[in-house]
């Protein structure tokens, strides 16, 4: 909606009429709301800054149901657009103590009109279904919010009201349902409670399975515990999902409806005299929605594979010992060539890592294919995110394109990470693959930029999931990937200005990996210089307790093979000296790190465990007599 449009709808239906006499111009005050802040984060904050959130809330309860519908309508597309902060305001606001009175209601309406269908008005049938996917979006997108907001909601027992959806599912329209199937894969996303009553109640994991066979070939006899859901059902599903999607071609389209919508005169239909215009949508309008739910398809397929690549299986070690044991043996029987023997146990090793960690070869092989569709992803278009010095031309398609973005990144963090804690030969060897995935990271950041003012929160959430992936991709391709000066002063800058303690440690990782080029002295020489200058001293770092013990830790590895070209830095620099230095201020750092605190205990642990390789490391340096 351009400027202007927003100016006639702002004088059409005034958003601060909600506390009015007349019913109609209550209702069409919260239809104000929705239409005025579709994803126009400055809209939204001049909104919320009048309460809008707390007398949508107060609309909830109001005597006519035709408010409350607009209402809730527009509370779910806060609450879609407004991300975090919206939720939270509207959980400390008390909006469950109205949600949970509609859950039974809903309930209730539903079973009457399933049962007799015939005696439900069409009107008053659609009604019910778009306030119940109203209401449960909402529900959904607060189950995000907090774990306070969650256990709220555990409360309400919800699952039970969802499945009746899916149960129902040939006998209501699709959003709800789907609405219903998003909201219950939130709730047993690592939420015991849920996760618990499903499980164990029959008749859900029948309706489940019985979803799954009519988009997937399944056995008719399978036990739901021995189906491998992310290998055998989501990953076959979910990748031609994303890789059969081109964002820029969609966007240009986008792009070229929103420009005829922005240009097309607004035909001001007659009507009496402070009658309320009709909302009916024109066919750019519904062009447009069909489009946006096309990327909120992909948005969600990602979020559901993000899942999926955090849990690659682990090698099979308990195998790998029992060949080991034997191979001990096999050396015990021959000790007149303990040489030749060891040579054999490393050899048997060597192959027992390529064969029987065959889990892990398995989910790798699905890389080829994974990793270049969510690589093009990742890749802005101009209409990504919102222009620096003006408004999206289409708000929802921005929302949602950088939405998509930041859900493939997160993918290929959890691949990369799962990649680094569980390495593979076959990819870590292959350089132009690692260098190809580096420069691709690389040229998205460059079209993000590092503009991240008022209204570009999205950029900035660009970098620091971007950031991440980066760390995991140097960790799996350590030594291979070569610093670049432009690339190191972005990350330097970047961790300066991150007020996120996490996205600090995660630049300091990725600087850790690009100092292990053996060749880059003068690169290795710039990121110890700068990871020198976070260390305590006379006065505690600026940086923050875990990026400090992320870049002590960062230096002991680099430097830990004296042997390498860079190490002449080391020796040169002096930087022996500063670390003997910087001691006493990282014990004192340490010791004073509170374990009661969230995080606390497991930061400790691992301060410690710096601070006594901090101590090794400088006496196995002097004990070098460089």
């Amino acid at each position: 909606m351009g400027k202007s449009q927003k100016q006639r709808a702002m004088r059409r239906h005034n958003p601060m009429r909600m506390e009015s006499p007349d019913a109609a111009e209550r209702k069409w005050a919260c239809v104000a709301v929705s239409n005025l802040i579709q994803n126009d984060p400055s809209t939204r904050r001049l909104l919320q800054g009048k309460n809008i959130v707390g007398a949508l809330i107060t609309r909830l309860t109001d005597n006519e149901e035709e408010v409350v519908v607009e209402a809730m309508g527009s509370l779910r597309n806060l609450c879609i657009d407004g991300g975090f902060d919206i939720c939270a305001e509207m959980y400390n606001k008390s909006i469950l103590t109205c949600l949970k009175t509609f859950v039974p209601k809903i309930s209730s309406t539903l079973e009457q009109y399933l049962q007799n269908p015939k005696t439900a008005p069409e009107n008053a049938a659609k009604l019910v279904y778009e306030f119940a996917d109203n209401v449960i979006t909402t529900l959904w997108c607060l189950s995000e919010t907090s774990n306070k907001a969650l256990n709220a909601i555990n409360a309400i027992q919800l699952v039970p009201f969802l499945m009746s959806f899916l149960a129902s599912r040939e006998k209501l329209p699709l959003a709800p349902v789907t609405a219903a199937a998003q909201c219950l894969y939130v709730l047993t996303d690592d939420n015991d409670p849920a996760i618990y009553e499903v499980k164990n109640n029959g008749e859900y994991i029948s309706c489940l399975l019985s979803i799954l066979r009519n988009v997937t070939p399944l056995p008719m006899t399978v036990a739901a515990s021995a189906l491998d859901m992310d290998q055998e059902i989501a990953l076959p599903l979910l990748q031609p999902v994303i890789a059969s999607t081109s964002l820029q071609d969609t966007s240009s389209t986008v792009q070229e409806l929103a420009t005829r919508q922005a240009n097309e005169p607004e035909i001001e239909k007659l009507s009496l005299k402070n009658t309320p215009q009709s909302d009916h949508r024109s066919p750019i309008e519904i062009e447009l929605d069909r489009l946006e739910n096309q990327f909120r398809t992909v948005q969600l397929a990602l979020e559901i594979l993000t899942g999926t690549c955090a849990k690659l299986p682990d090698p099979d070690v308990a195998k790998h010992d029992d060949e080991k044991e034997e191979n001990e043996d096999d050396i015990a029987e021959d000790p007149e060539d303990d040489n030749t023997a060891m040579e054999e146990e490393l050899d048997v090793e060597m192959s027992t890592d390529a064969t029987e960690k065959t889990p892990n070869v398995d989910t790798t092989s699905l890389l080829p294919a994974l990793v270049p569709a969510l690589l093009r992803l990742i890749q802005p278009t101009s209409l990504s995110f919102p222009p620096l010095a003006s408004a999206s031309i289409h708000p929802p398609t921005t929302s949602a394109l950088s939405g998509i973005h930041i859900s493939a990144l997160e993918c290929l963090n959890n691949i990369f990470l799962s990649l680094a804690r569980t390495p593979n030969p076959s990819v870590s060897s292959d350089k132009a693959a690692g260098s190809d995935v580096w420069n691709n990271i690389w040229a998205a950041l460059r079209v993000v930029g590092t503009e991240f003012g008022l209204g570009q929160e999205r950029r900035r959430e660009f970098w620091e999931v971007s950031v991440g992936v980066l760390w995991g991709v140097g960790t799996v391709w350590k030594g291979s990937l070569e610093p670049n000066a432009t690339q190191v002063d972005l990350l330097v800058q970047f961790c300066n200005s991150s007020a996120d303690e996490r996205a600090r440690v995660k630049c300091i990782g990725t600087l850790e990996c690009l100092a292990q080029h053996p060749d880059s002295i003068d690169g290795n020489r710039i990121i110890a210089e700068y990871l020198l200058s976070l260390l305590p001293s006379a006065t505690p770092s600026n940086a923050g307790v875990e990026p400090t013990i992320q870049a002590v830790s960062a230096i002991i590895d680099i430097y830990s093979d004296e042997m390498m070209p860079y190490d002449v830095n080391f020796r040169q620099g002096a930087y022996l000296e500063r670390l003997v230095n910087s001691i006493d201020a990282v014990k004192k750092m340490v010791k004073a790190i509170d374990r009661r605190k969230p995080g606390g205990r497991e930061l400790r642990v691992r301060g410690e465990e710096v601070r006594d390789n901090l101590v090794a490391f400088v006496k196995y340096r002097k004990n070098l007599k460089f």
